[in-house]
């Protein structure tokens, strides 16, 4: 998906500056150039650097090209966080946080998990019951973030330490620890099994495991969502300009609670995917979530200040986060390294993204 503009500051394509206006802007360069050239495209940025960064580890330890030990667990983790990444995204597209992400998918999974152990629901069922419970938890931090205006960051924060304690109580209440001990039927192959395992031969070509295409249509859904559909542009009207898209006939509020409610059922999602990985509904799904959340659509093109969101670059910076991760630990860091060079390494990205837009526009480029 291409990178959305902030929704409601562009002109209109017909408008031409009147007398009384600001001074026209400089014509460009001779040769004039009305579109962001490829080496400027932020996205294309970040493939460089993913591309950049394979080849570096894949120089360091080749086991990092192996199917089984690397690419086919890589992939999953980044299907994983790439919907976490959506998650965050659903509600930075109104320049607000959802610092409840962890939690969310942890208390989804558990309603999940009950699910099946009390009834033996079938695992679309257990699914649909945590998107259900995501979506609701999300829903009710936007109806509060809408209707008293307190900042998401402090309501979102304050629901997180609360499901923090309810997530023990539940756990060890109904489970005696930390998790379920019996899970649906499918689901272990879904965390572990790749689509080759379902062909004869090469039919499906290179292992792509079963987790990749419920992250694909995720992707698909909220770039939709965001690209096409009435609720998205307004959701985005609202980040970019509360003010005005309240004067514009939007209803606001109800654009706030249903970007939180996606971005609720989008962090269920994660969780259950998380949970298929590691083969069972427990605890400690969803502790790691809160900062690849931000990392992802960050680094990929998303605005905190709302207006703005790049679902392709959320995407590539999932992968990118995911490889740093993976290489640095077949390089074998110890985890208080691992934190530091991947910080490292994301901050030199993001920097070396801000010098092309600076360059772009020297050479006169819109972007």
């Amino acid at each position: 998906m291409n990178r959305l503009g902030r929704a409601g500051n562009a002109p209109p394509p017909s408008s031409d500056a009147q007398a009384s206006g600001p001074a026209p802007d400089p014509a460009p360069p001779a040769g004039g150039v009305g579109r962001m050239p490829v080496w400027a495209n932020p996205r294309m940025g970040l493939l460089a650097v993913l591309v950049v960064l394979i080849v570096l580890f894949t120089s360091l330890r080749p086991t990092f090209l192996d199917t089984r030990l690397t690419l086919v667990p890589l992939q999953s983790d980044v299907s994983v966080y790439l919907v976490v990444g959506l998650s965050q995204l659903a509600v930075l597209s109104l320049g607000h946080m959802n610092m409840a992400v962890p939690r969310i998918a942890a208390i989804s999974t558990f309603a999940a998990g009950l699910l099946y152990d009390k009834t033996g629901a079938p695992l679309p069922l257990d699914l649909l019951a945590g998107l259900a419970t995501g979506a609701a938890l999300g829903a009710l931090a936007g109806l509060v973030i809408a209707r008293t205006g307190v900042n998401s960051f402090v309501v979102t924060l304050a629901m997180d330490f609360a499901l923090v304690g309810l997530v023990s109580l539940l756990y060890s209440h109904f489970t005696q620890g930390v998790a379920f001990a019996r899970q649906p039927a499918g689901m272990a192959s879904l965390g572990a099994d790749t689509m080759a395992d379902y062909c004869t031969g090469d039919v499906c070509g290179p292992p792509i495991p079963l987790l990749v295409p419920f992250a694909v249509v995720a992707l698909l859904i909220v770039g939709l969502v965001f690209r096409w559909s009435r609720i998205g542009r307004e959701i985005l009207m609202t980040g970019s300009n509360q003010k005005a898209a309240e004067l514009s006939g939007i209803p606001v509020q109800a654009r706030i609670i249903q970007a939180h409610a996606l971005s609720g059922a989008l962090a269920a999602f994660a969780g259950f995917l998380l949970a298929a990985e590691n083969g069972a509904f427990s605890a400690s799904v969803g502790g790691q979530f809160l900062l690849p959340s931000f990392l992802a659509p960050v680094l990929g093109g998303t605005l905190l200040a709302g207006g703005a969101v790049s679902v392709l670059g959320t995407l590539l910076g999932a992968g990118i986060t995911q490889v740093i991760y993976k290489g640095l630990n077949l390089l074998q860091f110890q985890i208080n390294q691992l934190q530091l060079y991947i910080g490292l390494v994301l901050l030199a990205a993001l920097s070396l993204d801000r010098a092309r837009h600076v360059l772009a526009e020297r050479r006169g480029v819109r972007a």
